[in-house]
Protein backbone atom coordinates (compact mmCIF):
# COMPACT_ATOMS: atom_id res chain seq x y z
CA UNK A 1 0.00 0.00 0.00
CA UNK A 2 1.70 3.32 -1.16
CA UNK A 3 2.20 6.05 1.65
CA UNK A 4 -0.56 9.17 1.99
CA UNK A 5 2.89 10.97 3.43
CA UNK A 6 6.07 10.87 2.21
CA UNK A 7 8.02 9.49 4.49
CA UNK A 8 10.13 12.00 7.00
CA UNK A 9 13.76 12.22 7.60
CA UNK A 10 15.35 11.08 10.94
CA UNK A 11 15.93 13.97 13.41
CA UNK A 12 19.51 13.96 14.13
CA UNK A 13 20.76 16.01 17.02
CA UNK A 14 24.39 16.61 17.49
CA UNK A 15 25.39 16.96 21.41
CA UNK A 16 22.14 17.10 22.74
CA UNK A 17 23.20 18.77 26.19
CA UNK A 18 24.57 21.52 24.68
CA UNK A 19 21.04 22.29 23.75
CA UNK A 20 18.43 24.66 25.33
CA UNK A 21 15.45 22.64 25.09
CA UNK A 22 16.96 19.24 26.66
CA UNK A 23 18.68 21.73 29.78
CA UNK A 24 15.31 22.91 30.48
CA UNK A 25 13.78 19.37 30.74
CA UNK A 26 16.33 18.48 33.03
CA UNK A 27 15.96 21.01 34.98
CA UNK A 28 12.48 20.74 35.12
CA UNK A 29 12.74 17.29 36.23
CA UNK A 30 15.40 17.73 38.59
CA UNK A 31 13.30 20.77 40.64
CA UNK A 32 10.15 17.99 40.55
CA UNK A 33 11.94 15.04 42.17
CA UNK A 34 14.27 18.08 44.49
CA UNK A 35 10.55 19.28 45.67
CA UNK A 36 9.01 15.69 46.57
CA UNK A 37 12.30 14.54 48.64
CA UNK A 38 12.15 13.85 52.37
CA UNK A 39 9.48 13.68 55.01
CA UNK A 40 8.12 17.59 54.68
CA UNK A 41 8.47 16.82 50.41
CA UNK A 42 5.52 18.69 48.63
CA UNK A 43 3.13 16.59 47.02
CA UNK A 44 2.64 16.05 43.64
CA UNK A 45 -1.07 15.86 41.76
CA UNK A 46 -0.50 13.17 38.52
CA UNK A 47 -3.87 13.07 36.33
CA UNK A 48 -4.69 12.58 32.59
CA UNK A 49 -5.42 15.64 30.91
CA UNK A 50 -8.46 13.61 29.40
CA UNK A 51 -10.09 13.26 32.63
CA UNK A 52 -10.19 10.11 35.18
CA UNK A 53 -7.96 8.64 38.50
CA UNK A 54 -6.12 11.72 40.14
CA UNK A 55 -3.33 10.66 42.12
CA UNK A 56 -1.45 12.33 44.71
CA UNK A 57 1.83 11.50 45.88
CA UNK A 58 5.93 11.90 46.70
CA UNK A 59 7.00 8.83 46.09
CA UNK A 60 9.51 7.80 43.11
CA UNK A 61 7.45 4.82 41.49
CA UNK A 62 4.04 6.71 41.15
CA UNK A 63 5.83 10.09 40.48
CA UNK A 64 7.73 8.91 37.30
CA UNK A 65 5.12 6.36 36.27
CA UNK A 66 2.63 8.95 36.16
CA UNK A 67 4.92 11.53 34.16
CA UNK A 68 5.17 11.64 30.27
CA UNK A 69 9.16 12.02 29.45
CA UNK A 70 9.46 12.78 25.71
CA UNK A 71 13.11 13.69 25.66
CA UNK A 72 15.43 10.81 24.67
CA UNK A 73 17.84 11.64 26.81
CA UNK A 74 15.50 11.87 30.08
CA UNK A 75 13.96 9.07 29.07
CA UNK A 76 17.37 7.19 29.76
CA UNK A 77 17.84 8.92 33.26
CA UNK A 78 13.83 7.92 34.15
CA UNK A 79 14.62 3.99 32.81
CA UNK A 80 17.64 3.57 34.62
CA UNK A 81 15.95 5.02 37.95
CA UNK A 82 12.39 2.70 37.72
CA UNK A 83 14.41 0.00 37.00
CA UNK A 84 16.63 0.34 40.57
CA UNK A 85 13.02 1.08 42.01
CA UNK A 86 12.24 -2.12 40.22
CA UNK A 87 14.43 -3.79 42.23
CA UNK A 88 14.70 -2.61 45.21
CA UNK A 89 11.76 -0.31 45.87
CA UNK A 90 13.38 2.41 47.91
CA UNK A 91 15.96 5.23 47.08
CA UNK A 92 14.42 6.27 43.86
CA UNK A 93 14.24 10.06 44.54
CA UNK A 94 17.75 9.73 46.09
CA UNK A 95 19.00 8.39 42.87
CA UNK A 96 17.03 10.72 40.22
CA UNK A 97 18.39 13.84 42.70
CA UNK A 98 21.78 12.57 42.50
CA UNK A 99 21.67 12.00 38.69
CA UNK A 100 20.48 15.02 37.62
CA UNK A 101 22.92 17.03 40.05
CA UNK A 102 25.75 15.32 38.00
CA UNK A 103 24.50 15.92 34.95
CA UNK A 104 24.17 19.50 36.06
CA UNK A 105 27.16 19.56 37.56
CA UNK A 106 29.21 17.80 35.33
CA UNK A 107 28.53 20.32 32.26
CA UNK A 108 29.25 22.86 34.18
CA UNK A 109 33.34 22.13 34.26
CA UNK A 110 34.16 21.79 30.38
CA UNK A 111 35.92 19.16 30.63
CA UNK A 112 35.72 16.15 27.93
CA UNK A 113 32.97 13.87 28.46
CA UNK A 114 35.32 10.51 28.71
CA UNK A 115 37.75 12.48 31.39
CA UNK A 116 34.86 13.00 33.46
CA UNK A 117 33.42 9.73 32.90
CA UNK A 118 37.04 8.18 34.14
CA UNK A 119 37.53 10.56 37.09
CA UNK A 120 33.58 9.92 38.21
CA UNK A 121 34.08 6.39 38.12
CA UNK A 122 37.17 6.24 40.03
CA UNK A 123 35.00 8.36 42.54
CA UNK A 124 32.62 6.00 42.97
CA UNK A 125 34.57 3.36 43.53
CA UNK A 126 36.04 5.00 46.34
CA UNK A 127 32.99 5.83 47.62
CA UNK A 128 31.70 2.44 47.19
CA UNK A 129 35.16 0.83 49.03
CA UNK A 130 34.34 2.96 51.91
CA UNK A 131 30.96 2.22 52.05
CA UNK A 132 31.91 -1.76 51.98
CA UNK A 133 34.37 -0.78 54.27
CA UNK A 134 34.38 -1.57 58.28
CA UNK A 135 36.15 1.71 58.60
CA UNK A 136 32.96 3.54 57.18
CA UNK A 137 31.65 6.46 59.52
CA UNK A 138 27.95 5.89 58.53
CA UNK A 139 27.08 2.74 58.85
CA UNK A 140 25.59 0.59 61.40
CA UNK A 141 25.08 -2.92 61.86
CA UNK A 142 21.58 -4.06 62.32
CA UNK A 143 21.08 -6.87 65.00
CA UNK A 144 17.87 -9.07 64.43
CA UNK A 145 18.01 -10.10 68.21
CA UNK A 146 17.28 -6.16 68.99
CA UNK A 147 13.94 -4.77 67.07
CA UNK A 148 14.98 -1.01 67.65
CA UNK A 149 17.25 -0.77 64.45
CA UNK A 150 14.39 -2.08 62.61
CA UNK A 151 11.99 0.08 63.83
CA UNK A 152 13.78 2.65 63.21
CA UNK A 153 14.37 1.59 59.42
CA UNK A 154 10.64 0.70 58.92
CA UNK A 155 10.09 3.67 60.86
CA UNK A 156 12.35 6.35 58.58
CA UNK A 157 10.68 5.40 55.01
CA UNK A 158 6.76 5.73 56.83
CA UNK A 159 7.62 9.05 58.31
CA UNK A 160 9.18 10.08 54.89
CA UNK A 161 6.14 9.65 52.95
CA UNK A 162 3.99 12.69 53.92
CA UNK A 163 1.06 11.91 51.19
CA UNK A 164 0.40 9.08 54.01
CA UNK A 165 -0.83 11.44 56.55
CA UNK A 166 0.61 10.04 59.55
CA UNK A 167 1.29 11.43 63.02
CA UNK A 168 4.05 10.61 65.53
CA UNK A 169 1.83 7.88 66.92
CA UNK A 170 0.71 6.64 63.50
CA UNK A 171 3.82 6.00 62.32
CA UNK A 172 5.05 4.88 65.07
CA UNK A 173 2.23 2.31 65.72
CA UNK A 174 2.16 1.00 62.04
CA UNK A 175 5.89 0.73 61.98
CA UNK A 176 5.71 -1.91 64.78
CA UNK A 177 3.27 -3.62 62.65
CA UNK A 178 4.68 -3.88 59.61
CA UNK A 179 8.16 -5.30 61.88
CA UNK A 180 5.70 -7.61 63.19
CA UNK A 181 4.61 -8.64 59.71
CA UNK A 182 7.64 -9.20 58.68
CA UNK A 183 8.85 -11.11 61.80
CA UNK A 184 5.86 -13.51 60.91
CA UNK A 185 6.97 -14.17 57.45
CA UNK A 186 10.24 -15.99 58.58
CA UNK A 187 10.61 -19.23 58.45
CA UNK A 188 11.20 -21.27 62.15
CA UNK A 189 13.28 -23.63 60.66
CA UNK A 190 16.86 -22.61 59.10
CA UNK A 191 17.68 -24.07 55.67
CA UNK A 192 19.68 -23.98 53.37
CA UNK A 193 17.91 -21.84 50.44
CA UNK A 194 15.03 -19.48 52.97
CA UNK A 195 12.35 -18.73 51.59
CA UNK A 196 10.47 -15.59 53.18
CA UNK A 197 6.61 -16.06 53.43
CA UNK A 198 3.82 -13.27 52.22
CA UNK A 199 2.27 -10.31 54.06
CA UNK A 200 -1.10 -9.82 52.54
CA UNK A 201 -2.54 -6.63 53.21
CA UNK A 202 -6.60 -6.37 53.41
CA UNK A 203 -7.55 -2.70 52.91
CA UNK A 204 -9.84 -0.98 55.04
CA UNK A 205 -10.66 2.51 54.17
CA UNK A 206 -12.11 5.73 55.60
CA UNK A 207 -11.01 4.43 59.07
CA UNK A 208 -8.24 5.26 61.68
CA UNK A 209 -5.05 4.12 61.19
CA UNK A 210 -4.91 3.36 64.52
CA UNK A 211 -7.03 0.34 63.59
CA UNK A 212 -4.74 -1.39 61.74
CA UNK A 213 -3.63 -4.86 63.00
CA UNK A 214 -1.93 -7.75 62.28
CA UNK A 215 -3.46 -11.35 61.71
CA UNK A 216 -1.11 -14.40 61.51
CA UNK A 217 -2.44 -16.79 59.10
CA UNK A 218 -4.36 -15.65 56.16
CA UNK A 219 -7.95 -13.41 55.95
CA UNK A 220 -10.19 -13.88 52.98
CA UNK A 221 -13.12 -11.81 52.83
CA UNK A 222 -16.86 -13.37 53.10
CA UNK A 223 -20.14 -11.98 52.53
CA UNK A 224 -22.03 -11.83 55.75
CA UNK A 225 -25.05 -13.89 54.52
CA UNK A 226 -21.85 -16.83 54.10
CA UNK A 227 -21.16 -16.17 57.71
CA UNK A 228 -24.02 -18.17 59.73
CA UNK A 229 -23.41 -21.30 57.22
CA UNK A 230 -20.10 -21.58 57.50
CA UNK A 231 -19.17 -24.01 60.71
CA UNK A 232 -19.21 -26.72 61.87
CA UNK A 233 -15.80 -27.89 59.35
CA UNK A 234 -15.14 -31.20 58.82
CA UNK A 235 -11.72 -32.05 60.32
CA UNK A 236 -9.09 -34.73 60.10
CA UNK A 237 -8.27 -34.43 63.31
CA UNK A 238 -8.75 -31.66 66.24
CA UNK A 239 -5.95 -29.60 64.80
CA UNK A 240 -6.43 -30.47 61.30
CA UNK A 241 -8.05 -29.62 58.60
CA UNK A 242 -7.66 -30.83 55.30
CA UNK A 243 -7.44 -28.06 52.41
CA UNK A 244 -8.11 -28.33 48.40
CA UNK A 245 -6.94 -25.17 46.62
CA UNK A 246 -8.32 -25.31 42.82
CA UNK A 247 -6.95 -22.92 40.29
CA UNK A 248 -9.61 -23.70 37.42
CA UNK A 249 -13.06 -23.10 37.22
CA UNK A 250 -15.08 -25.25 38.87
CA UNK A 251 -18.63 -23.39 37.53
CA UNK A 252 -19.43 -26.56 35.05
CA UNK A 253 -18.60 -23.97 31.93
CA UNK A 254 -16.69 -24.77 28.75
CA UNK A 255 -14.76 -21.54 28.90
CA UNK A 256 -11.67 -23.29 30.42
CA UNK A 257 -11.43 -26.28 28.42
CA UNK A 258 -8.63 -24.72 26.15
CA UNK A 259 -8.52 -25.50 21.85
CA UNK A 260 -10.17 -28.72 20.33
CA UNK A 261 -13.05 -29.93 19.34
CA UNK A 262 -15.90 -31.39 22.01
CA UNK A 263 -17.49 -34.58 20.74
CA UNK A 264 -21.30 -34.59 22.20
CA UNK A 265 -23.40 -37.97 21.93
CA UNK A 266 -26.97 -37.77 20.62
CA UNK A 267 -29.17 -37.69 23.95
CA UNK A 268 -26.59 -36.17 25.95
CA UNK A 269 -26.65 -33.19 27.79
CA UNK A 270 -23.29 -31.05 27.64
CA UNK A 271 -24.61 -29.60 31.14
CA UNK A 272 -25.73 -32.33 33.09
CA UNK A 273 -22.71 -34.36 32.63
CA UNK A 274 -20.37 -31.41 33.21
CA UNK A 275 -22.37 -31.76 36.53
CA UNK A 276 -22.27 -35.23 37.16
CA UNK A 277 -18.40 -34.89 36.55
CA UNK A 278 -18.48 -32.04 39.64
CA UNK A 279 -20.15 -33.79 41.44
CA UNK A 280 -17.88 -37.04 41.27
CA UNK A 281 -15.20 -34.62 41.91
CA UNK A 282 -17.29 -33.69 45.36
CA UNK A 283 -17.33 -37.38 46.36
CA UNK A 284 -13.63 -37.89 46.09
CA UNK A 285 -13.14 -34.79 48.06
CA UNK A 286 -15.74 -36.09 50.63
CA UNK A 287 -14.28 -39.57 50.64
CA UNK A 288 -10.80 -37.79 51.40
CA UNK A 289 -11.86 -35.99 54.17
CA UNK A 290 -11.80 -32.49 52.76
CA UNK A 291 -12.84 -29.54 55.22
CA UNK A 292 -11.97 -26.88 52.83
CA UNK A 293 -12.46 -26.10 49.03
CA UNK A 294 -10.69 -22.99 47.79
CA UNK A 295 -10.91 -22.17 44.21
CA UNK A 296 -9.40 -19.03 42.63
CA UNK A 297 -12.82 -18.90 39.98
CA UNK A 298 -16.49 -19.89 40.09
CA UNK A 299 -17.77 -22.82 42.12
CA UNK A 300 -21.11 -24.34 40.89
CA UNK A 301 -23.75 -23.59 43.31
CA UNK A 302 -25.17 -27.68 43.54
CA UNK A 303 -21.51 -28.89 44.14
CA UNK A 304 -21.43 -25.74 46.97
CA UNK A 305 -24.65 -27.40 48.26
CA UNK A 306 -23.44 -30.75 48.16
CA UNK A 307 -20.36 -30.31 50.05
CA UNK A 308 -21.88 -28.05 52.01
CA UNK A 309 -24.83 -31.22 53.19
CA UNK A 310 -21.25 -33.14 54.00
CA UNK A 311 -19.43 -30.62 56.84
CA UNK A 312 -17.57 -28.95 53.68
CA UNK A 313 -16.45 -25.53 53.21
CA UNK A 314 -15.74 -24.07 50.01
CA UNK A 315 -14.70 -20.31 49.78
CA UNK A 316 -14.84 -19.10 45.75
CA UNK A 317 -13.57 -16.06 43.73
CA UNK A 318 -10.21 -15.58 45.78
CA UNK A 319 -7.85 -14.19 42.70
CA UNK A 320 -5.17 -15.26 41.39
CA UNK A 321 -3.24 -12.92 44.03
CA UNK A 322 -4.15 -15.30 46.83
CA UNK A 323 -3.06 -18.53 45.47
CA UNK A 324 0.73 -18.14 46.12
CA UNK A 325 0.10 -17.08 49.66
CA UNK A 326 -2.65 -19.87 50.09
CA UNK A 327 -0.32 -22.59 48.37
CA UNK A 328 2.91 -21.54 50.61
CA UNK A 329 0.53 -21.54 53.86
CA UNK A 330 -0.71 -24.65 53.53
CA UNK A 331 1.56 -26.99 51.38
CA UNK A 332 -1.15 -27.43 48.60
CA UNK A 333 -0.75 -27.63 45.07
CA UNK A 334 -2.84 -25.84 42.87
CA UNK A 335 -5.58 -28.45 41.14
CA UNK A 336 -6.21 -27.52 37.51
CA UNK A 337 -8.22 -30.48 36.67
CA UNK A 338 -11.51 -31.50 37.16
CA UNK A 339 -11.17 -35.09 37.01
CA UNK A 340 -9.80 -37.53 39.79
CA UNK A 341 -7.39 -35.72 42.01
CA UNK A 342 -4.06 -36.57 43.61
CA UNK A 343 -4.27 -37.01 48.02
CA UNK A 344 -0.69 -35.29 47.44
CA UNK A 345 -2.31 -32.53 45.88
CA UNK A 346 -4.19 -31.47 49.21
CA UNK A 347 -2.52 -29.01 52.46
CA UNK A 348 -3.42 -28.74 55.81
CA UNK A 349 -4.63 -26.05 58.58
CA UNK A 350 -4.51 -25.89 61.96
CA UNK A 351 -7.90 -24.09 62.43
CA UNK A 352 -11.02 -21.96 61.03
CA UNK A 353 -12.56 -19.05 62.19
CA UNK A 354 -14.58 -16.22 61.63
CA UNK A 355 -13.41 -12.11 61.90
CA UNK A 356 -15.55 -9.16 61.85
CA UNK A 357 -13.89 -6.02 61.28
CA UNK A 358 -15.70 -3.03 60.98
CA UNK A 359 -18.35 -3.54 57.99
CA UNK A 360 -16.16 -6.60 56.27
CA UNK A 361 -16.31 -10.12 57.73
CA UNK A 362 -13.27 -12.92 57.07
CA UNK A 363 -12.98 -16.30 57.26
CA UNK A 364 -9.33 -16.49 59.18
CA UNK A 365 -7.14 -19.72 57.78
CA UNK A 366 -5.10 -20.46 60.50
CA UNK A 367 -2.01 -22.31 59.35
CA UNK A 368 -0.04 -25.15 61.36
CA UNK A 369 3.41 -23.31 60.62
CA UNK A 370 2.83 -19.12 60.18
CA UNK A 371 4.75 -18.16 56.77
CA UNK A 372 1.84 -15.96 55.41
CA UNK A 373 0.09 -13.29 57.76
CA UNK A 374 -2.92 -10.69 56.92
CA UNK A 375 -2.35 -6.52 57.36
CA UNK A 376 -5.45 -4.94 57.70
CA UNK A 377 -4.52 -1.92 56.69
CA UNK A 378 -6.44 1.52 56.99
CA UNK A 379 -5.91 5.13 56.53
CA UNK A 380 -8.22 8.16 56.26
CA UNK A 381 -9.16 8.25 52.46
CA UNK A 382 -8.35 6.17 49.45
CA UNK A 383 -5.52 8.23 48.45
CA UNK A 384 -3.73 8.40 51.48
CA UNK A 385 -4.33 4.64 51.85
CA UNK A 386 -2.73 3.96 48.44
CA UNK A 387 0.29 6.13 49.65
CA UNK A 388 0.53 4.01 52.78
CA UNK A 389 0.16 0.80 51.02
CA UNK A 390 2.88 1.39 48.71
CA UNK A 391 5.03 2.85 51.89
CA UNK A 392 3.76 -0.69 53.47
CA UNK A 393 5.36 -2.86 50.96
CA UNK A 394 8.76 -0.73 50.45
CA UNK A 395 9.16 -1.44 54.12
CA UNK A 396 9.11 -4.79 53.80
CA UNK A 397 11.34 -4.89 50.63
CA UNK A 398 13.55 -3.17 52.55
CA UNK A 399 13.38 -5.93 55.28
CA UNK A 400 13.84 -8.24 52.87
CA UNK A 401 16.63 -6.70 51.81
CA UNK A 402 18.62 -6.55 55.33
CA UNK A 403 17.99 -9.98 55.82
CA UNK A 404 20.63 -10.69 53.28
CA UNK A 405 22.76 -7.63 54.22
CA UNK A 406 22.25 -6.61 57.80
CA UNK A 407 23.64 -3.31 57.06
CA UNK A 408 22.05 0.40 57.16
CA UNK A 409 23.22 3.65 56.57
CA UNK A 410 22.47 6.86 58.60
CA UNK A 411 20.05 8.89 57.26
CA UNK A 412 18.13 12.13 56.96
CA UNK A 413 21.33 13.75 54.51
CA UNK A 414 23.60 12.81 56.95
CA UNK A 415 25.14 9.92 54.53
CA UNK A 416 25.69 12.12 51.68
CA UNK A 417 27.52 15.15 53.43
CA UNK A 418 29.55 12.35 55.09
CA UNK A 419 30.22 10.97 52.06
CA UNK A 420 30.76 14.55 50.56
CA UNK A 421 33.88 15.14 53.28
CA UNK A 422 35.57 11.98 53.23
CA UNK A 423 35.51 12.18 48.96
CA UNK A 424 37.33 16.16 49.32
CA UNK A 425 39.68 14.72 51.86
CA UNK A 426 40.47 11.74 49.63
CA UNK A 427 40.96 13.53 46.66
CA UNK A 428 43.39 16.25 48.33
CA UNK A 429 45.54 13.34 49.43
CA UNK A 430 45.54 11.26 45.96
CA UNK A 431 49.19 10.05 45.00
CA UNK A 432 50.67 10.56 42.14
CA UNK A 433 50.37 7.03 40.78
CA UNK A 434 46.69 6.88 40.56
CA UNK A 435 46.44 9.99 38.66
CA UNK A 436 48.86 8.59 36.34
CA UNK A 437 46.74 5.37 36.00
CA UNK A 438 43.00 7.26 35.27
CA UNK A 439 45.57 9.68 33.11
CA UNK A 440 44.43 13.01 34.25
CA UNK A 441 45.63 16.21 36.06
CA UNK A 442 45.41 16.91 39.61
CA UNK A 443 43.35 19.98 38.58
CA UNK A 444 41.53 18.11 36.61
CA UNK A 445 40.37 15.37 39.28
CA UNK A 446 39.79 18.11 41.81
CA UNK A 447 37.17 19.79 39.76
CA UNK A 448 35.09 16.46 38.71
CA UNK A 449 35.68 15.77 43.09
CA UNK A 450 34.57 18.92 43.38
CA UNK A 451 31.14 18.67 41.21
CA UNK A 452 30.69 15.03 42.50
CA UNK A 453 30.65 16.30 46.14
CA UNK A 454 28.23 19.20 45.32
CA UNK A 455 26.28 16.70 43.63
CA UNK A 456 25.70 14.75 46.65
CA UNK A 457 25.50 17.81 49.05
CA UNK A 458 22.33 18.52 46.46
CA UNK A 459 20.68 15.76 47.23
CA UNK A 460 21.09 16.39 51.30
CA UNK A 461 20.15 20.35 50.62
CA UNK A 462 16.49 18.70 48.82
CA UNK A 463 15.28 17.89 52.16
CA UNK A 464 14.73 21.41 53.03
CA UNK A 465 12.26 23.07 51.59
CA UNK A 466 11.22 26.05 53.79
CA UNK A 467 14.42 28.19 53.44
CA UNK A 468 16.64 27.25 56.04
CA UNK A 469 19.85 27.49 56.57
CA UNK A 470 22.00 24.07 55.88
CA UNK A 471 25.34 23.06 58.14
CA UNK A 472 27.93 21.24 58.63
CA UNK A 473 30.17 20.06 61.31
CA UNK A 474 33.88 19.71 60.86
CA UNK A 475 33.88 16.55 63.17
CA UNK A 476 31.86 13.77 61.75
CA UNK A 477 30.31 15.82 58.64
CA UNK A 478 26.63 15.12 59.16
CA UNK A 479 23.45 17.12 57.71
CA UNK A 480 21.98 19.96 60.24
CA UNK A 481 19.34 22.42 59.30
CA UNK A 482 18.36 25.55 60.79
CA UNK A 483 15.04 27.37 60.57
CA UNK A 484 14.54 30.38 58.33
CA UNK A 485 14.44 33.77 60.39
CA UNK A 486 17.10 33.10 62.99
CA UNK A 487 18.97 35.97 64.62
CA UNK A 488 22.03 36.91 63.02
CA UNK A 489 23.77 37.28 65.99
CA UNK A 490 23.32 33.89 67.53
CA UNK A 491 25.99 30.74 67.83
CA UNK A 492 25.28 27.72 65.60
CA UNK A 493 24.89 25.72 68.79
CA UNK A 494 21.94 27.98 70.00
CA UNK A 495 20.52 26.90 66.85
CA UNK A 496 20.89 23.33 66.06
CA UNK A 497 19.01 20.64 67.64
CA UNK A 498 19.95 17.48 66.33
CA UNK A 499 21.66 16.00 62.96
CA UNK A 500 20.11 14.72 60.51
CA UNK A 501 20.34 11.05 61.67
CA UNK A 502 19.51 11.55 65.38
CA UNK A 503 22.79 10.56 66.27
CA UNK A 504 24.08 13.66 67.26
CA UNK A 505 22.92 16.77 69.59
CA UNK A 506 23.79 20.79 69.89
CA UNK A 507 25.70 19.97 73.58
CA UNK A 508 28.22 18.29 71.75
CA UNK A 509 31.24 20.98 70.60
CA UNK A 510 31.22 20.09 66.83
CA UNK A 511 32.57 23.47 64.87
CA UNK A 512 29.48 23.73 62.51
CA UNK A 513 30.00 25.67 59.44
CA UNK A 514 27.47 26.29 56.36
CA UNK A 515 27.00 23.61 53.83
CA UNK A 516 29.43 24.34 50.74
CA UNK A 517 31.10 27.07 52.17
CA UNK A 518 34.98 27.43 51.38
CA UNK A 519 36.65 24.93 54.13
CA UNK A 520 39.92 22.91 54.87
CA UNK A 521 39.50 19.27 53.83
CA UNK A 522 39.41 16.94 57.06
CA UNK A 523 38.96 13.11 57.49
CA UNK A 524 35.32 12.60 58.75
CA UNK A 525 35.17 10.65 62.11
CA UNK A 526 33.36 7.37 62.24
CA UNK A 527 30.19 7.30 64.71
CA UNK A 528 29.48 3.96 64.06
CA UNK A 529 30.33 3.14 67.92
CA UNK A 530 28.77 5.84 69.02
CA UNK A 531 26.24 4.92 72.36
CA UNK A 532 23.36 6.73 71.54
CA UNK A 533 23.34 4.65 67.70
CA UNK A 534 21.58 1.84 70.52
CA UNK A 535 19.77 4.65 73.03
CA UNK A 536 18.56 6.79 70.74
CA UNK A 537 14.84 6.16 69.59
CA UNK A 538 13.51 6.26 65.59
CA UNK A 539 17.10 7.30 64.06
CA UNK A 540 16.76 8.00 60.80
CA UNK A 541 18.06 5.01 58.42
CA UNK A 542 18.37 4.47 54.73
CA UNK A 543 18.37 0.66 53.88
CA UNK A 544 22.00 0.30 52.66
CA UNK A 545 21.54 -2.18 49.84
CA UNK A 546 19.14 0.34 47.89
CA UNK A 547 21.21 3.49 48.48
CA UNK A 548 24.66 1.23 47.63
CA UNK A 549 22.86 0.72 44.46
CA UNK A 550 21.27 3.80 44.47
CA UNK A 551 24.86 5.56 43.75
CA UNK A 552 25.87 3.41 41.30
CA UNK A 553 23.83 3.76 39.09
CA UNK A 554 23.54 7.58 39.46
CA UNK A 555 26.62 8.06 38.37
CA UNK A 556 26.57 5.30 35.67
CA UNK A 557 23.44 6.97 33.99
CA UNK A 558 25.05 10.54 34.40
CA UNK A 559 27.96 9.04 32.57
CA UNK A 560 26.29 7.56 29.98
CA UNK A 561 23.90 10.73 28.92
CA UNK A 562 27.37 12.72 29.28
CA UNK A 563 28.47 10.10 26.86
CA UNK A 564 25.56 10.87 24.41
CA UNK A 565 26.58 12.41 21.00
CA UNK A 566 24.06 12.22 18.81
CA UNK A 567 20.50 11.41 19.40
CA UNK A 568 18.76 10.40 16.37
CA UNK A 569 14.80 10.45 16.22
CA UNK A 570 12.33 8.46 13.53
CA UNK A 571 9.64 11.12 12.95
CA UNK A 572 7.46 8.99 11.02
Amino acid sequence: MSRIEAKKPSLCTNDPLTKERVSFSLSVLSGIVKSCYGPTGRLKQLHNGMGGYVRTTSQSSALLGGLSITDPALKVLTASVQNHISRFSDCGLFTAILCCSLVENFRRINLAACTVTKISRHLLSLCTDYLKSDACGCRVSVDFDSIKTLLSLVHSILASKPACMLNKTEASHLSTLVLKAFLLTIPHTIETNVVLGKCVIIPVKDKRVMDSTVFPGLLIEIPEFQLARTFPVKRVSSSTIKMALFCTSMSGDLSNIGEGTVIVHHGISLEVAVLDQLLNLGKQLVNDQVGLVVCQKVIHPSLKQYLKEHGVITIDRVGVSMMEPLSQMTGSQPIAALHSVSPNCYGSLKDLRTESFVSKHFLHLIPNDTLVCSLILCNRNEMAWDELKLACQTAEHVLQLTIKKPLALLGGGCIETHLASYIRHKSFTLPTSVLKAIDCSRTQYQLVADAFCRSLECVACSLEHDDGEILTDMVYGHFWSVQSGFPSDCNWSDLVLKCGCGIYNNQQNLNWTVLRSQCIPFAPQSCSNEPSINSTDHLVLDCFTAKYSGLQVAVETANLILDLSYIVEDQN
